[in-house]
């Protein structure tokens, strides 16, 4: 594949960031698609920046959304109007956009059945809005319309519009409550990686005794008890600690690689001691408890950033990055960590991204990781 990536990133004053997107991002001769993301400050100007950028680069295919922050290879920014657009030269039968639909199963085929059978793509790059009903089906029903391995994450909540998914012929593209995405055929040369950022703490379990979201008993025992003896006397005689530093674990069936979804513990019940966790699970299931923990969330950003390097033969001509909103500074404690380990690893490349409440990989919605994939 032979294709040209630019990228462009505006920080400041709303009204301006229309003007400092397009003075920064050139008219690529044959650029035909189009990635941008917002801060949520920025969204009250995301119909005027697409159709701007859109006039400006002559590009009518864009993704995108409003996320929790943006990243750049050199930008990290959460609560000041940002955006960051990239603009790529691909075959014009290499993708697909489509634009938000909350019932994917059925518009993806109805709107691209004969490119989807011809192409058989192999990544679609999603964005969803957390007010979908039930995300992990939506999820699992583009992989299955569509075959293709999916990389992503949920856009902000608090915009009624926070998807883009502007296709030929349509005004802004945006919408909302559903799923937006690009898909990509396999002539263009795609990898990409997942790292977590809350470690295991503990040995595997079985739940003996669940019901919806909380968890009774856990390996014969009552599922506190084993808690706290995984994560030690330190903090079990004190659960107040518990939120926002340990967390349930929900290891993927099947995975080779050890790979597991982490939920948060929404609440702890002493006296007859239960868990309640962020999702529901049933007797039979597998957990695990994983501890939040910076250190360990930048060994294996190097784990992964490195097994990435280790698939390529060439520099990566461009890439999306897309972080949990408890990543970045609020776990490494200083902003452009993550952008920094990329960059270390691969070498300087045209890279933009944001930050979400929930990332996607393969089929399933994740918590507390970074997803990170590159054109090559």
């Amino acid at each position: 594949m032979n294709a040209q990536f630019a990228t462009a990133v505006a920080i400041g004053n709303p009204l301006g960031l229309v003007e400092q997107c397009i003075a920064r991002i050139p008219a690529t001769v044959g650029a035909n698609l189009g990635i941008l993301y917002l801060t949520e400050p920025a969204a009250p100007v995301f119909p005027e920046l697409v159709h701007a950028l859109a006039k400006h680069t002559g590009i009518e295919a864009w993704v995108g959304g409003v996320g929790l922050g943006i990243c750049s290879a050199e930008d990290e920014v959460f609560d000041q109007p940002a955006a960051a657009a990239m603009t790529a030269v691909l075959p014009p039968e290499g993708f697909r956009v489509f634009s938000a639909t909350d019932d994917p199963g059925s518009e993806l085929p109805r709107r691209h059945a004969a490119w989807i059978e011809a192409s058989q793509p192999v990544l679609a790059l999603v964005h969803a809005d957390p007010r979908c009903p039930d995300l992990a089906k939506t999820a699992i029903d583009v992989a299955t319309a569509s075959g293709a391995f999916l990389v992503g994450g949920l856009v902000s909540h608090r915009c009624a519009s926070p998807l883009l998914g502007r296709t030929p012929g349509r005004e802004d593209g945006l919408g909302g409550n559903g799923v937006a995405g690009l898909m990509l055929a396999p002539g263009i040369s795609v990898a990409t990686g997942l790292t977590q950022g809350c470690m295991p703490i503990g040995p595997v379990h079985r739940i003996d005794e669940a019901r919806d979201n909380v968890v009774m008993v856990i390996d014969g025992r009552p599922a506190l008890a084993v808690f706290t003896e995984d994560i030690g006397p330190g903090i079990a005689s004190d659960l107040r600690r518990v939120g926002g530093l340990i967390f349930a674990g929900l290891p993927v069936p099947g995975s080779d690689t050890g790979d597991y979804l982490v939920r948060n513990l929404m609440a702890i019940d002493p006296g007859r001691g239960w868990l309640v966790l962020g999702a529901e699970v049933a007797a039979g299931d597998a957990i695990l408890f994983c501890r939040r923990d910076p250190e360990s969330a930048r060994r294996d950003m190097v784990r992964m950033v490195s097994q990435l390097a280790g698939r390529l033969s060439a520099p990566p001509k461009a890439g999306i990055y897309v972080s949990c909103v408890a990543r970045g500074a609020a776990l490494f404690g200083e902003a452009g960590v993550e952008t920094a380990l990329i960059r270390e690893s691969l070498g300087e490349f045209p890279l933009i991204g944001f930050f979400a409440n929930g990332e996607i990989s393969r089929d399933r919605l994740y918590g507390h990781t970074g997803v990170l994939t590159l054109f090559t």
